[in-house]
C-alpha cells in the first residue's frame, strides 16, 4: 500500500493569552491544503503541563453563530465554554479551534441551510439539498498540531466518534473520551437528535 504524503504544518504565532477561564498560550498554525486552494488554519489554546499525563483536549469547529452570537440553534457555544472550563479546572489541556464553519461548508452555505431547516428539513437533509455532504470536516490538522507539540495521547472531550477515529488513525492515542454533552434547549433538540440518529454522536 502506498503511504499518503505528509503535508507539514507551520507554527506562525505563539502569544500570551489571558481569558476569563485561565491564562493560556495561543498558538497559530497553517497547513498547505493538499487538494489545493486556501491554506488551512487553526488555533491552539494550551494550558499547563501537556506531558505529565494525557491532557484534556477539545477539537472545536468554528461556529460564528454559536460561539460569537450565542445562537440557540446549536450547542456549539456551550460546548466551547464547557471545554474551556474543564481545561481550566484541571490546570492543563489544549483546545484546538479549526476554521470549519457549518461542518466545513462555510458560513454563507450554513445560513442557506438554516433557511431549509426553517422549512422543515433537518441539518443533514439541508446540507444534502445544497449539494454538500452531511459533514465536510476532516481532522488531520488537529492531529498534526498534536504531533507538532509532541503530545502523543489525549483525553478527548467530544460526542463525535469520527474525531476519536481521526486522531487514532493519525497516531494520537485517545486515552479517554470525556462527554461534551450539555443541557438541551427546545430550539436545538432536533439538531441534537439528528446528530445522534444520523451521525452516530454519543448523546442521549
Amino acid at each position: 500500500m502506498t503511504q499518503e504524503p505528509v503535508f507539514p504544518i507551520q507554527k506562525v504565532a505563539d502569544a500570551d493569552f489571558p481569558t476569563r477561564w485561565a491564562h493560556f498560550r495561543i498558538l497559530g498554525f497553517e497547513r498547505a491544503n493538499p487538494a489545493g486552494g486556501d491554506v488551512q488554519t487553526a488555533v491552539a489554546l494550551t494550558l499547563g503541563n501537556l506531558y505529565g499525563a494525557p491532557p484534556v483536549a477539545r477539537i472545536h469547529s468554528q461556529c460564528l453563530t454559536g460561539d460569537v452570537f450565542h445562537s440557540l440553534r446549536c450547542d456549539c457555544h456551550d460546548q466551547l465554554h464547557l471545554a474551556l472550563g474543564r481545561i481550566a479546572e484541571e490546570g492543563a489541556g489544549i483546545l484546538l479551534y479549526e476554521q470549519q464553519e457549518g461542518r466545513g461548508i462555510g458560513l454563507m452555505a450554513k445560513l442557506r441551510a438554516y433557511e431549509l431547516q426553517d422549512r422543515g428539513q433537518d441539518t443533514i437533509e439541508a446540507n444534502l439539498s445544497l449539494g454538500y455532504k452531511a459533514d465536510h470536516r476532516e481532522f488531520e490538522l488537529p492531529a498534526e498540531i498534536l504531533r507538532f507539540l509532541k503530545v502523543p495521547a489525549v483525553r478527548l472531550m467530544t460526542n463525535n466518534p469520527e474525531k476519536m477515529a481521526a486522531l487514532e488513525s493519525h497516531g494520537i492515542t485517545v486515552a479517554e473520551r470525556i462527554s461534551a454533552t450539555i443541557p438541551s434547549e427546545p430550539t436545538f433538540a432536533r439538531y441534537i437528535e439528528t446528530k445522534r440518529d444520523k451521525m452516530g454522536h454519543l448523546v442521549g
